[in-house]
């Protein structure tokens, strides 16, 4: 087939000549450390068990290096082709699509913020009456429905607004928060009119969730708020659907005359006796209720803070879809998290800028992207469990186009009845059909069945981000948040969804490797606890782990060490980081996998002991004022006497007195001598003092509400004292 006949562009990743050979010396200087470490075991006494601990910590450094080669030998970059979509004339053959949005908790996730992302999204450059918005609150809050109402009303000025002025981003929040209007074709007065309109509904929101309250006057405008009682609770309530705004029905319009999107509220049943199934079950829920609404062949989701910043995604994604070489094989198109709050130097490590280019791509190269729960669009069919077959071809004028004869009543009724909290019992929903229950990330588990069926996915990273998020902006939220993955990702690590159990035979073994990345962040936690202790400590004890610095063994650590860093730094600024970024990554790498990745270890053991149960933790997106004014200035917040804090400043303080205890043995002992042996462990150990510069401010230097609590310093002193006493043999 012709170039100028395809939809997309494949490109390669720049550079991987150069990667190749860094990866096969890296692998090379590996393979020398280890055979040092297990050719030079030290006598019973002289620290062997701290020998072969290094050894065993090593071993698993090397596996884990080996799986993340998997992705990194030939990323690939799509590259849509919308003018050759225009230019193909699928005007009128353009699939309708579903588009759902998750909310779980009105405290967490602010009604606000909610509808501005529901504003972005039924906004998008793309027939209106091909778009059916969804949002599911499974917070089941009459609050969050009053905003969804507010923003059905707001809806009619914004689209047509945006759409006359080819306005980006199309959420209301970030636009006016960005934009005084002047560099856009509309008058003054036109803007400040929008604005003073956006402003007027946003206050009325916020200030009917502060108060918990909605009017009784407001009540009367929908009858939707008479789903609402005073027995109804978050956990325990009747299904609640209604259809906000009907777009088959020529009265519902814009200011202009044009169609709106169909817009529709679910809150699925919930009862105490029957399992939810989080954010999975209310997937299932959308999928089910949207089938008798609009039922079209494309479904989008994302994440309720995840706003449209992009206002073609639809026909970027559509570009992979509709080609004609590869487009049957696609079963989704996967678009990167990305953040609009990100501080400049990326303070707590939440930039994804290397995984979306090079990890993303490389999973690209070999299969297909995991689905990571926000961002994606799928076919409807394969999300109910469709195997791929060689003469699949989708009917892309599925779906209910037309108004058909029942009544919007009729029509809530029959989704009611399908968002029951009993309509899955003994069904196949959750297993062979839908997203998948019974893991943290049903996300993951989803996309990997899916390319075990025989579906292939792509990544597509467009220079203008898709979609833009809200990133964690506190140490507490960014911890929380990996810890939920890392747990998610080990728990189908451990089941029989291990992607080299369930992907064998069905998927490359290097699209096995790269589905193991995430699995294998939580006992990764291990080694760097080990490493980050035993070393400094071994240091204080006057036992050597390493080559002394004369010695030629020394260079193969040297060199992995130093290489690795050096390539791990070139590509973060290539990828758009900074460099005091990238020495935040590194920071966050170590605290990341002594806390988040340790607890998500511990807990998934636990629960497969029967200790404890699967729970969903929200990630906040509220911050306090002060917060906020800290995160900006790039100041870690600590602030609560969280177990975590515990770990991290344990481990800063032990290597800050191994560091400031070894120095003095040296200086006092025969110098020259003991820095010869005892190099390599000072290094590490002055490695890691610096790394936790941030730690020592919070305890002992800052004043602000973000320090390190006193109760926590005191009981890291506590432990940093107990830990000197342990013997290193």
């Amino acid at each position: 087939m012709e170039r100028s006949r395809r939809l997309f562009e494949t490109e390669t990743h720049g550079g991987r000549a150069v990667y190749r050979l860094h990866a096969v010396t890296v692998a090379a200087g590996i393979l020398l450390l280890l055979y040092y470490r297990a050719t030079r075991v030290p006598a019973a006494g002289e620290g062997r068990a701290a020998w072969l601990g290094m050894l065993a910590a090593e071993l698993c450094y090397a596996a884990y290096w080996v799986v993340t080669q998997s992705v990194r030998w030939s990323p690939l970059h799509r590259r849509p082709c919308r003018d050759r979509l225009a230019a193909r004339r699928y005007g009128e053959r353009l699939p309708c699509v579903d588009i759902f949005v998750c909310t779980a908790d009105p405290h967490s996730e602010p009604p606000s913020l909610v509808i501005s992302t529901v504003l972005s999204l039924m906004a998008y450059n793309y027939p209106a009456e091909k778009i059916s918005v969804y949002l599911s609150d499974d917070g089941g809050s009459i609050l969050t429905f009053y905003a969804l109402w507010e923003a059905s009303l707001f809806a009619k000025h914004w689209i047509p607004f945006c759409k006359r002025y080819n306005i980006e981003p199309r959420s209301p929040a970030t636009y006016f928060s960005e934009s005084d209007g002047h560099q856009d074709m509309c008058t003054p007065k036109e803007w400040s009119l929008i604005r003073e309109m956006y402003e007027d509904m946003t206050e009325r929101i916020d200030t009917a969730a502060l108060s918990g309250k909605i009017s009784e006057e407001v009540k009367e405008n929908h009858k939707g708020f008479h789903e609402w009682d005073q027995e109804n609770t978050s956990k325990n309530h009747q299904p609640i659907v209604q259809i906000l705004i009907e777009g088959k029905d020529k009265n519902a319009n814009d200011d202009e005359g044009n169609v709106l999107p169909t817009l529709v509220y679910m809150a699925r049943e919930k009862r105490p006796q029957h399992h939810h199934n989080f954010k999975a079950g209310a997937m299932n829920a959308l999928i089910r209720v949207s089938s008798v609404i609009s039922n079209s062949p494309i479904i989008m989701n994302v994440d309720c803070d995840m706003y449209s910043n992009n206002y073609d995604t639809i026909r970027d994604a559509l570009c992979f879809f509709l080609d004609e070489e590869m487009g049957h094989k696609i079963g989704f198109v996967q678009f990167p998290q990305n953040y609009n709050n990100l501080t400049k130097n990326n303070i707590y490590g939440n930039s994804h800028q290397v995984t979306n280019q090079v990890l993303m791509g490389g999973m690209d190269s070999v299969g297909g992207p995991m689905y990571v729960g926000t961002g994606c669009f799928h076919r409807r069919e394969i999300l109910c469990g469709r195997r791929f077959t060689k003469d699949y071809k989708e009917d892309w004028d599925g779906g209910i186009k037309d108004k058909t004869q029942e009544s919007i009543d009729e029509i809530e009724e029959k989704a009611k009845s399908l968002a029951a909290s009993t309509y899955e019992h003994d069904t196949q929903w959750g297993d062979e059909i839908g997203i998948k229950y019974g893991y943290p990330a049903e996300d993951i588990v989803t996309g990997l069945e899916i390319h075990c069926r025989g579906w292939k996915s792509v990544h597509s990273n467009p220079p203008r981000p898709a979609f833009l998020g809200v990133a964690p902006t506190t140490l507490a939220q960014t911890l929380l948040q990996h810890k939920r993955w890392s747990e998610g990702s080990f728990s189908i690590f451990l089941s029989k969804y291990c992607p080299f159990m369930f992907g064998h035979g069905k998927i490359k073994l290097r699209h096995q490797m790269g589905y193991s990345i995430y699995g294998l962040w939580a006992p990764n936690s291990i080694p760097t606890l080990y490493y980050v202790i035993i070393p400094s400590l071994a240091l204080l004890k006057g036992i050597s782990l390493f080559p002394e610095i004369t010695s030629p063994w020394i260079s193969p650590f040297i060199y992995v060490v130093c290489v690795k860093n050096m390539y791990s730094l070139y590509e973060a600024l290539s990828c758009g980081d900074t460099l005091k970024g990238w020495w935040n990554e590194q920071r966050m790498w170590m605290v990341r996998r002594i806390t988040s990745y340790l607890y998500g270890l511990t807990d998934t053991v636990r629960k497969l002991l029967g200790l404890s149960k699967m729970t969903f933790a929200v990630t906040s997106k509220v911050s306090e004022e002060n917060e906020s004014k800290r995160y900006e200035q790039e100041i870690m917040e600590f602030g609560s006497s969280a177990p975590e804090y515990v770990i991290i400043a344990t481990v800063a303080l032990l290597n800050l007195i191994c560091l400031v205890g070894g120095l003095s043995q040296i200086l006092t002992g025969g110098w020259n001598i003991l820095l010869n042996v005892f190099s390599p462990q000072l290094i590490l150990c002055g490695m890691l003092v610096i790394t936790n510069i941030p730690f020592y401010e919070a305890m002992f230097v800052r004043k602000d509400k973000g320090r390190m609590p006193f109760s926590v310093t005191l009981a890291s002193i506590s432990f940093a004292m107990l830990a000197l006493l342990v013997p290193i043999v």
